[in-house]
């Protein structure tokens, strides 16, 4: 996934800004809050926004926070200085830019995570920048103010924050994909005022690697994912104490029936957790898991078969007893497609959108979230000019 992004940033971003010598010329800008038709496949489809870089951002990684109605998201690239944004866009689709990084010394830049609400602020996660190069945790109002809270340093401390931060009675709570002593990633709290301590350094024996989801709570303990790591290196499902006691709850085998490569953070149904992997299962395209909190897992679906979607990076978010999520490539249109679907707790899965179609959005890397009776999410590429959308998508 962040090897992924890297060639993006160091590829695709240079062609598209080649059209219009740095910033995309005017020719090619839809209007402000464009709302686009195009590539609807689904009728409740819709293209809310495509992304623009030049002020605008572009390749969305992330999913969107809902605030009151008003959603707010991050684009990797893209903004004044090309290094990422914060934005905001109604379920109408009128977008705005609220925040460009990379404009102050020690700013971060390439946000690869979504926000979290603490008390109306928000607060994130960039995979880089800060006062090391390391990457770095911010608060930003509604209204765009920023603020640095922490620069991580690598070495013991962590490095490449690619996850979103969560917030446990006022501390927040996250992961770095490297960095620790081992440079394979670690747990870390930091305080609102950005007081940091690592919990846990990865990497010691059969231990996880290279965490590159966030963490989520349930009664009090923290579960999480790591991509690589565990008995035979691939990933593992763990829970680690707000006091920095962690335990591997699962590892993942490339046995043709379980998933390797999780990405994703889970979520938690009645006591249950479920989630995602990048690669496994009978046709090495990902699968849909649950797990205890005892540790007991079971594969619940097995993507790419057929028109089905495959390789999924994204969480899953439950309404009720249906889990809605995303496989970044797949359906109808293939490697430049993916899909959003359904899945029951018992698995049966029902694909609700193939991207791909002109016009359309495609690699789907982030989740949806609910709003109203509408999924709404991002795709990393596609749109008007192929930089990313914002979609919504009835439900």
């Amino acid at each position: 996934m962040l090897r992924l992004f890297a060639l993006i940033s160091a590829g695709l971003i240079l062609e598209a800004c080649s059209q219009g010598g740095g910033a995309l010329s005017p020719q090619y800008l839809p209007s402000a809050g464009a709302f686009s038709m195009l590539g609807r496949d689904s009728a409740s489809y819709r293209v809310l926004h495509s992304f623009e870089n030049a002020d605008d951002g572009a390749y969305p990684q992330a999913g969107l926070l809902d605030v009151n109605g008003t959603l707010y998201g991050t684009t990797s690239i893209g903004g004044k200085g090309s290094e990422g944004t914060v934005f905001s866009i109604t379920t109408k689709g009128n977008e705005r830019t609220i925040y460009s990084f990379g404009g102050t010394a020690n700013d971060g830049y390439d946000p690869l995570a979504g926000l979290i609400d603490v008390n109306g602020t928000l607060y994130g996660t960039t995979y880089s920048g800060g006062a090391h190069g390391d990457g770095a945790v911010f608060s930003i109002t509604t209204d765009g103010v920023e603020k640095v809270l922490y620069s991580f340093a690598g070495g013991s401390d962590g490095a490449d924050p690619a996850a979103a931060v969560l917030d446990v009675n006022g501390v927040l709570y996250g992961t770095t994909a490297s960095g620790g002593k081992s440079d394979l990633g670690t747990v870390f709290s930091l305080t609102l005022s950005g007081k940091e301590k690592v919990l846990h350094t990865f990497g010691s024996g059969t231990d996880g690697s290279s965490p590159e989801a966030g963490l989520i709570d349930v009664d009090g303990t923290l579960y999480g994912t790591t991509s690589g790591g565990g008995k035979t290196d691939a990933g593992t499902v763990f829970t680690i104490t707000t006091s920095g006691k962690e335990e591997v709850l699962h590892d993942f085998s490339d046995n043709g029936v379980d998933g390797v490569e999780p990405l994703a953070p889970l979520v938690d149904v009645k006591n249950t957790l479920y989630g995602t992997t990048y690669l496994g299962g009978a046709n090495r395209a990902g699968i849909v898991f649950s797990i205890t909190t005892s540790g007991k897992e079971k594969t619940l679906h097995t993507f790419g078969h057929g028109s089905d979607g495959y390789f999924s990076v994204a969480p899953l978010f439950a309404v009720s007893d249906t889990l809605y999520g995303t496989a970044s490539e797949g359906g109808k249109y293939g490697a430049a497609g993916g899909i959003v679907f359904s899945l029951t707790l018992s698995g049966k899965e029902k694909i609700l959108h193939n991207f791909g179609k002109s016009g359309d959005g495609y690699d789907p890397y982030a989740g949806v979230i609910a709003v109203g009776s509408a999924l709404y999410g991002t795709t990393l590429s596609g749109g008007k000019l192929e930089l990313g959308i914002v979609f919504a998508l009835g439900y």
